[in-house]
């Protein structure tokens, strides 16, 4: 496995010869996203052999847009879909003086899910509570959680989906609750 230092090593799963094929890859898979899950830095390179079976995953940088996801297969693999063109930090509405905001902590891109195709985090009438998550905020290649630091209302989700934030950029209003 390669973190950003560079590093590279191999995991080697307990030697199973009767678990052969589609079952042995399988198991790797499971084991990849487990193993990539639990650490702190960004992965280009993970290495899994069980008995005959090898899995080799390589990501290359430029071709990552969101490292909690594992990719498909290098065979299968289909190119990332870039956000739509822009202005930075393209605002649905500016917020409304004297309401609660929650901010960007960070400069990034804004998602409002936690992968693509998952429901967001918040929407539009949802109660939210303190430290509760209502997005994240995508910076070198890192999720930054962005949380609730009040109870509310979310009125309103300030910035389109995918789209650049700046630090401290208002992204969801909130009524107090």
């Amino acid at each position: 496995m390669t973190a950003g230092d560079g590093a590279v090593s191999t995991v080697e799963a307990p030697d199973d010869t009767e678990v052969v094929g589609e079952e042995a890859l399988a198991g790797l898979r499971r084991q990849a996203q487990h193993l990539i899950a639990e650490l702190a830095g960004p992965v280009r390179r993970v290495r899994l052999r069980s008995g005959p079976a090898v899995l080799e995953i390589e990501w290359h940088p430029e071709e990552v847009t969101r490292p909690d996801v594992l990719p498909a297969p290098v065979q299968a693999a289909a190119p990332p879909v870039a956000p739509a063109p822009g202005p930075p930090a393209a605002l649905i509405r500016p917020s409304v003086p004297g309401r609660a905001v929650v901010r960007a902590p960070i400069v990034g891109t804004f998602y409002r899910s936690p992968e693509p195709g998952a429901r967001p985090f918040v929407a539009v009438g949802d109660l939210v509570r303190p430290g509760q998550p209502v997005a994240i905020v995508e910076a070198m290649k890192l999720m930054n959680e962005v949380t609730a630091d009040r109870a509310g209302r979310v009125v309103a989700i300030l910035v389109e989906d995918g789209q650049p934030v700046e630090y401290d950029q208002p992204l969801v209003e909130l009524d107090p609750a």
